[in-house]
């Protein structure tokens, strides 16, 4: 701890004073100058944390696209169902009653 209070106030002092502030406005350089700086950072890992969200999303919606598709494809009556609620289709001697909700 001397050995810096004698750099801070030795007889060097004012080259020390001139180093610490150069460093300081170069910081504040990096950490500001136009085009990248930190806000830009910032903003670049929002977006990249949103994407990765939406990613995760889209794929479990994958999933559940795919689970119904492979119960479609292998179950006559989830087909059936599906083809009744969707294009509003009926056997041979049905009635069909199309409800609207208002």
């Amino acid at each position: 701890m001397k050995k810096i209070k004698d750099i801070i106030n030795g007889e060097h002092r004012s080259f020390t004073k001139f180093a610490v502030a150069v460093t300081f406005l170069f910081l504040l350089f990096i950490l500001f100058k136009p085009g990248s700086n930190i806000f830009n950072w910032l903003d670049a890992r929002r977006e990249l944390n949103r994407q990765e969200k939406q990613i995760l999303e889209y794929r479990q919606e994958l999933e559940k696209l795919d689970t119904r598709i492979d119960l479609l494809v292998t179950d006559k009556d989830t087909l059936e169902k599906f083809a009744r609620e969707q294009f509003y289709l009926a056997a041979p001697g049905e009635d069909v009653y199309i409800l609207e909700n208002r």
